[in-house]
């Protein structure tokens, strides 16, 4: 039978929950949980029953499974921050139970990143998503370390994978990596087993968004016309040439020209003050109206223009990671809940405040530059971290951050939110065993440091 944890062990795990509580106290501090244009739709989905999928049915599914308890944000925000807060957890106990009290004292301090805390508080799919993988996370490592029961636990992280990647089209680029955490060990040492985990793995993680918008039965809005007209829009600023279909104007490259913005697809949605003339449903009407394949469209039209597409793509992913670009993109966070009808508000108070301000600063440094939490995990992995966990993690946070330079629509700091703390969490557990080997530092430090000088002289010269 098992032992439990040893009593030298309580101390340090009691120290390494310490910041984790801090850190959640920061979140809760929004109480009932801080909505936003998207979560208010979705909420409004969930008291409906009927669903569509521009916003992940699969949570909203959830949401109304959770009125009962209590109607508004807090039940999803319970949900979301209890996953987050059980993955560190689990973690902790697991890295403590390995002898590695200090490692697990850091791993608590992943979660003072302000970012964090406050997107943790936010109620949406990035958030929610981040607290899956998470309580995948610390499953698995808990299942490492356990003889009996490991298998249950492995089970129940793959299953909070496949949940999670019903939450982003993309989410599969952070999922798939961690999925083959969930092998059984002696499968990691074959890599054609491996191999062969994986492609089972990358075939039920890339079903599970459809599968779950056609059990919930989710109207189809649409929602993939977003990419569409947003990179066809690029691809005409930067050719000079009309790319979108006959939409019955006399120069939609000049119109284009007035609402085309690489920083986000918003200008041809119907929601902004000044909608563009080459809007979501003209453009959608165009290619039904002439039986026109919307991906095979613009499919062509990134290969007549293959260039044009680069420099739109590289525009937007730029200003998406902060590399070459002003902090005044976007807010960092948001603080302050839309007007709706049911009169959901963060009340403001002191830890609110903190919590806001630390996170809109820690936006405006590299702490909060996704591309220099790119550009650690490239270091990282580079420098050959240690542990297959350890690289599993720096896969999963980095896939999923390079997965946003051909399909990202928005400029967001919380696309980034699951990369942020993957790297983090990657970093503590990835330079075990290093000590003094130097070159192993200066491979791991090289990368974000260049991409970080580089985007602070930006800053500072322009």
């Amino acid at each position: 039978m098992e032992r439990d944890s040893p009593p030298s062990a309580l101390p340090a795990i009691a120290r390494a929950l310490l910041p984790l509580t801090i850190g959640c106290v920061g979140s809760l501090a929004y109480w009932a949980g801080l909505v936003t244009w998207d979560s208010l739709r979705q909420y409004d989905q969930a008291l409906s029953g009927e669903f569509d999928d521009w916003h992940p049915p699969a949570m909203e599914w959830v949401w109304r499974q959770l009125l009962p308890l209590a109607h508004g944000p807090a039940p999803m925000l319970a949900l979301q921050l209890g996953l987050y807060a059980l993955g560190f957890v689990l973690l902790i106990v697991a890295t403590v139970r390995a002898g590695r009290g200090r490692r697990a004292l850091a791993i608590g301090c992943v979660a003072l990143l302000p970012l964090s805390a406050a997107l943790m508080a936010t109620i949406i799919k990035d958030s929610l998503m981040a607290g899956a993988l998470l309580s995948a996370v610390g499953l698995c490592a808990l299942a490492d370390q356990r003889a009996r029961g490991q298998r249950a636990l492995r089970v129940a992280a793959f299953l909070l994978l496949l949940f999670a990647s019903m939450l982003r089209f993309n989410a599969v680029f952070a999922t798939l990596p961690l999925a083959l955490w969930t092998l059984p060990p002696a499968w990691r040492q074959r890599p054609w087993r491996l191999v062969a985990g994986g492609a089972v793995m990358l075939a039920l993680l890339a079903g599970a968004m459809p599968l779950a918008n056609r059990l919930t039965g989710a109207k189809p809005s649409g929602v993939e016309l977003s990419l569409i007209i947003f990179d066809l829009g690029g691809i005409t600023r930067f050719s000079g040439e009309d790319q979108f279909p006959p939409l019955g104007m006399a120069d939609a490259v000049a119109v284009n020209r007035r609402c085309y913005n690489p920083v986000k697809w918003d200008s041809y949605a119907w929601w902004v003050d000044t909608p563009c003339p080459i809007g979501f449903e003209r453009v959608r009407g165009a290619f039904a109206r002439q039986h026109i394949e919307p991906h095979m469209f613009w499919l062509a039209a990134i290969l007549r223009h293959p260039f044009a597409y680069a420099e739109h793509r590289l525009a937007h992913w730029n200003i998406e990671t902060r590399l070459l670009a002003h902090d005044s993109v976007d807010r960092p966070v948001q603080v302050v809940a839309p007007p709706n009808e049911w009169g959901f508000a963060v009340r403001p108070n002191a830890i609110v405040r903190a919590v806001d301000w630390l996170a809109c600063r820690s936006g405006e440094t590299p702490l909060g530059w996704p591309c220099v939490w790119i550009a650690l995990l490239i270091g990282l992995l580079w420098a050959g971290a240690t542990g297959f966990a350890a690289r599993v993690l720096a896969w999963s946070g980095l896939l999923y951050a390079l997965g946003y330079a051909p399909l990202g629509v928005a400029a967001e700091l919380r696309y980034y939110l699951w990369t942020t703390i993957a790297a983090a969490l990657a970093l503590v557990l990835g330079t075990a065993g290093w000590g003094a080997v130097r070159g192993k530092w200066a491979r791991l430090a090289g990368p974000p440091v260049i991409v970080a000088a580089a985007a602070t002289g930006f800053r500072l010269l322009s």
